[in-house]
């Protein structure tokens, strides 16, 4: 038997509290260790000979392409976009310049591509750890960066069409295929691919330069950047300039210089009418604050080499000189300009258009018992009395004759209640129509001329129904000689025409008033039938909202640049991966959303104008 020697003196207490000091210190040292580790400097760290051997992991050969798909989490393609499942993983050194909204080819077998954009990025471990931790943290914070081969990068790509050649020509179609597994993902860099893939015509009018995040696109093709051009032949329907055109943008983001740009590409350009001629396009653009009338200047700012770029893409730069500026002559408002050199030409609003449109003088509070009563009889038996030739002056005279609405109240014809509301609400038209200068309607042949730009500005009118009737009263004439069968001036029907309208939600919002229903129905029918006709509307606005629904319709090409209002946004109608981006646009970028034209994009327009802008 073996002795214990003295095991009853043992106290175990005191060896239990000299053990946990012990592990204690040595718990510390090793996490002290390990920190010190992750920054460089382990005090124990033992001889490079007892390391592992670094092992290169690097693949034999030459990369090519972004990364392969990945069937990790399937591959699908479907019918049905939420329902899709595209997905490749990016190596490390391609991981940086990739951007949300980077087009992307991918190759199927026998020569066909799939032209798409990468909707989402996402980073994913390689390897189960937990990386929220303390250890984790400090030795990151520690790090000047990360070892990207610790993560997964993962683009998840939204199909937009498959690529084919036919007889030599390279065309799209929608996406009716999928590509196999680990298939080379490259970036869309070439001009031809990138505008097939979108469906951007190859010529037509210049909107601006593609970009993604607000970064324009590059290629290997010189000019590098892709021009985004809006139809203008007869190839594949009408052009659209008469599907008509919606510049939205809040305050500052550039909607004037913008607007300016495209006008300025319209002048000079022909159209074929009906009976087979080919004139140039008219511009008729209404101006609340006197700025299109310097698109007859120069831009002083325009450098050499910005004309050479605009020369070598086909842009139109320079004043325009045919350029007149249509003054309405308005009492107590003088129009005096020193910012612009156009030629100015005084009108007035003749008391004749208010037989054709009698809503003119109906403002907002005539009710349709009154309006009845003022179309039916009271401007007809004026008509009788005093001829075309009749003034507004006389037609408040003629109301104010007692005689008559006795007459009208015992013939049953107009009730004197009813009489008597509308004598007072036709008053406070006198600084509108019949003023000291010639009548806008004998001047038709100077005020539409074939390549003329013609401004109406109202900035001078400082009341605002006043400037209101104005620009009904000129744009209803354009709009009836355009869509009537039998016009009384030709020279309008016969020329091609864009009416432009700044501050459209001024004009052409929803309204239970007769003359806002008047005004709607009116400019809706012009939408319709533009096409036909030859006009096109242009309208610019701060308020998209504000336009009512039966116009907005029939715009065809919306153009959005910095909006910050939600309502605004939402009624703009453009695809949410897009409307995010509206909120934090910079000046001069846009959202071009043409169903006819292209696929939805981003642009970046021309940083200089082409003509002179802005009052120094």
């Amino acid at each position: 038997m073996s002795d214990l020697g003295d095991f009853t003196d043992f106290d175990g207490d005191d060896a239990a509290a000299d053990d946990e000091a012990a592990q204690s210190a040595e718990t510390a040292d090793d996490g002290d260790r390990a920190v010190d580790a992750a920054a460089g400097s382990d005090p124990t760290a033992q001889s490079t000979d007892d390391d592992f051997e670094d092992m290169d992991v690097t693949p034999a050969g030459t990369d090519t392409g972004l990364g392969v798909l990945s069937a990790a989490n399937g591959l699908r393609i479907s019918e049905e976009a939420e329902e899709t499942v595209l997905r490749a993983y990016v190596t490390a050194r391609n991981r940086s310049r990739l951007r949300i909204g980077t087009y992307l080819l991918v190759p199927y077998p026998g020569g066909e591509r799939l032209f798409c954009r990468i909707k989402a990025l996402e980073y994913a471990q390689e390897f189960h750890a937990d990386d929220a931790t303390e250890i984790h943290a400090r030795r990151a914070m520690r790090e000047r960066g990360i070892d990207e081969r610790d993560f997964k990068f993962i683009a998840e790509l939204e199909p937009v069409a498959v690529l084919y050649s036919d007889d030599g020509e390279l065309k799209r179609r929608m996406t009716d295929r999928v590509p196999k597994p680990e298939t080379v993902v490259r970036e869309a860099t070439d001009k031809s691919e990138i505008k097939t893939g979108l469906k951007i015509p190859e010529d037509g009018v210049f909107l601006g330069h593609l970009a993604v995040g607000g970064e324009k696109v590059r290629t290997a093709a010189e000019p590098p950047t892709i021009d985004y051009r809006l139809k203008d032949d007869y190839d594949a329907g009408d052009p659209l300039v008469f599907r008509h055109t919606l510049v939205a943008g809040g305050t500052g983001s550039g909607k004037t210089h913008s607007s300016k740009n495209v006008l300025r590409q319209y002048l000079g350009r022909t159209y074929e009418m009906g009976d087979g001629r080919t004139p140039e396009l008219a511009v008729v653009q209404f101006d609340p604050q006197d700025e299109y009338a310097q698109m007859h200047d120069d831009n002083p700012a325009m450098t050499d080499e910005f004309e050479r770029r605009c020369e070598r893409e086909g842009v139109a730069y320079g004043g325009h000189d045919d350029t007149i500026a249509f003054v309405p002559k308005v009492a107590g408002a003088d129009y005096n300009a020193s910012h612009h050199r156009a030629e100015q030409v005084e009108f007035t609003i003749p008391f004749s258009l208010v037989h054709d449109n009698p809503w003119l003088i109906a403002g907002s509070s005539l009710n349709d018992n009154q309006y009845g009563a003022l179309v039916n009889t009271l401007l007809p038996r004026f008509e009788r009395e005093y001829g075309e030739s009749g003034t507004y002056s006389d037609f408040r005279t003629f109301l104010g004759d007692p005689a008559l609405k006795e007459e009208l109240d015992e013939a049953g014809d107009v009730h004197e209640a009813t009489f008597d509301a509308v004598k007072r609400r036709v008053q406070g038209f006198g600084a509108v129509f019949d003023q000291d200068a010639r009548p806008i309607t004998d001047q038709i042949s100077q005020f539409v001329r074939d390549g003329g730009l013609t401004v109406i500005p109202t900035y001078h009118i400082t009341d605002s129904r006043t400037a209101s009737t104005i620009v009904l009263a000129v744009s209803s004439l354009l709009i009836d000689q355009k869509l009537s069968n039998d016009p009384d001036y030709d020279r309008i029907k016969e020329t091609p025409l864009v009416l432009g309208m700044d501050e459209a939600h001024n004009f052409l919002t929803d309204a239970d008033s007769v003359q806002g229903r008047k005004v709607i129905g009116k400019f809706t029918e012009a939408a319709k039938q533009g096409r036909k006709e030859r006009l096109g509307l242009y309208l610019i606005t701060q308020d998209p909202q504000d336009i009512a629904d039966p116009v907005f319709k029939q715009i065809n090409t919306t153009m959005v640049l910095n909006l910050g209002d939600e309502d605004a946004i939402s009624a703009v109608n453009i695809p949410s991966n897009l409307e995010s981006k509206v909120p934090y646009m910079e000046k001069g970028q846009r959202v071009v959303y043409s169903p006819d034209n292209s696929e939805p994009v981003e642009l970046i327009g021309l940083s200089t104008c082409v003509t002179r802008h802005g009052r120094d």
